[in-house]
């Protein structure tokens, strides 16, 4: 048998290390991509049958109250969504209206389900969260359809919260943004108030340790101080009706 020259030999074992990393490359692909594709398509599928299955509850809420009967609606996202409004507030009839990872864009497409239709006495909102960088494209033509839909409900608008964390980066754009949404509310005359400073510790320069389970996400003592300082807006509000 002829021995292979050095040259060939050379070729063919990079030819078969190339072989290798392609076929390592094929492995990671079918073993590692397409079942993570199909875990974001079912995560997917998952957030968006809990969208409408919220919405569904808000209709069926909807067509079960009549005009102002319902006290309070809070709007919002998972720090809404994960509120226990009933504990928090047994002296009013309220109505949870949040939905987890919601954004101001995502609020605005469903108003109609989720408060016009309901049409509350007074509704809180809470929203920018999940969108700091772009909440401003259309955080005011919510407000606008809130005054042209509900002239007669009374409307709390509610700072962005402090964090920590890994979200803690954020807290200064969440400052520079409730001032943005206090002169909104000024302009429309509706009611701010800041939650921010009562959950933000200046010493630590984020949320006060024990208020939230991950930097983000309210403890029961974090929804306490945000309903301590919500209660008396509230209270006032309804003093009027």
């Amino acid at each position: 048998m002829q021995r292979l020259s050095k040259k060939k030999l050379l070729l063919c074992i990079v030819s078969g290390g190339l072989a290798l990393v392609m076929l390592g490359l094929s492995i990671f692909f079918f073993a590692y991509y397409i079942p993570e594709q199909e875990k974001q398509a079912e995560r997917e599928r998952l957030v968006q049958e809990y969208y409408a299955n919220k919405l569904a509850l808000y209709q069926a809420e909807n067509e079960k109250y009549a005009d102002f009967e319902v006290d309070v609606a809070f709007l919002g996202d998972s720090l809404t969504d994960g509120y226990d409004l009933q504990s928090y507030y047994p002296q009013y009839l309220t109505s949870n209206r949040g939905i987890g990872g919601e954004t101001t864009h995502g609020l605005e497409s469903r108003l109609e389900v989720s408060v016009y239709a309901l049409k509350p006495k007074i509704t809180v909102m809470l929203i920018g969260g999940n969108n700091l960088n772009t909440m401003f494209e259309n955080y005011e033509n919510i407000l606008i359809g809130l005054r042209d839909n509900l002239p007669q409900t009374k409307v709390i608008l509610v700072s962005l919260t402090a964090m920590g964390g890994d979200w803690g980066h954020k807290n200064q754009i969440a400052a520079y943004n409730n001032t943005i949404i206090k002169k909104l509310a000024e302009k429309y005359n509706f009611t701010f108030v800041d939650v921010y400073t009562p959950l933000f510790d200046e010493s630590i320069g984020e949320v006060y340790e024990g208020y939230t389970t991950d930097g983000a996400h309210f403890t029961a003592k974090g929804y306490q101080v945000v309903t301590q300082t919500l209660t008396p807006a509230i209270d006032a509000l309804m003093n009027v009706w």
